[in-house]
């Protein structure tokens, strides 16, 4: 099985928490609904149907955290701009905090059954080019990215204790997680996946290490990377 592996950073991001409205909070990481949406700008795929050439079972979707996760709080001030016909009349505004992820940058890995789409990821990636502007979330956070190499993967022994290096998916094949001491765990659920109408249809409980470490582990859907690198499907 072949892998596409490349970086993606930006100063800002935001992938907002479903659950959260007036103050939103945002996920430490893109969920694999929004990497597909990257990965669709890359290529220039409308947004109105990119869903279905990124579902789960033709995309094979992985990610790990490259920095430390650091959050910050900034406050809008929201104005409505359907009332108001000349913008510096406006008197009405809605303070709103936000909370926003800082100095982040990410990797992910890419294997697809669609060996055209595959290739044409390839090539825009090894260009830098990207039909839609790239962006962490929303789209004044703007991204750069960075091809890193295409490898072979090897699945890694089931029984074995084996350190990972993406985001872990909290699966029924996880028969185990080791805790160590000096990392920092977090739990979360993320959505995992959408159907053509932008409904989600599934989500993923997952676990990953805030400081960028490996996880510790034996599951049964590991994968070695020709670099080295342990990952697990989202």
């Amino acid at each position: 099985m072949k892998c596409l592996v490349f970086d993606i950073w930006g100063e800002f991001g935001q992938f907002r928490k479903f659950y959260t409205t007036s103050s939103p909070l945002t996920f430490s990481f893109p969920p694999r609904t929004a990497i597909a949406g990257m990965l669709a700008a890359i290529v220039g795929i409308d947004k109105d149907e990119y869903l279905k050439y990124f579902c789960k079972a033709d995309a094979h979707i992985a990610l790990r955290i490259l920095k430390p996760v650091k959050k910050c709080r900034v406050s809008y001030n929201l104005i409505d701009t359907k009332t108001a016909k000349i913008m510096s009349k406006i008197q009405n505004r809605t303070q709103v905090t936000s909370e926003l992820l800082k100095d982040c940058a990410y990797r992910i890995y890419l294997s697809h059954e669609n060996v055209e789409l595959y290739n044409k990821i390839k090539d825009s990636l090894t260009a830098h080019k990207c039909y839609y502007t790239l962006c962490l979330g929303l789209s004044e956070f703007l991204a750069n990215f960075g091809f890193e190499y295409e490898g072979n993967l090897s699945k890694a022994e089931v029984e074995e204790v084996n350190l990972v290096d993406s985001v872990l998916p909290l699966k029924e094949d996880v028969t185990k997680v080791e805790f160590e001491l000096g990392k920092e765990y977090f739990k979360d659920i993320v959505p995992n996946e959408m159907n053509e109408d932008r409904e989600v249809i599934e989500y993923a409980k997952v676990i990953y290490e805030r400081n960028c470490k490996p996880i510790k582990c034996i599951a049964k859907g590991i994968y070695n990377t020709s670099e080295g690198e342990k990952i697990v499907f989202l």
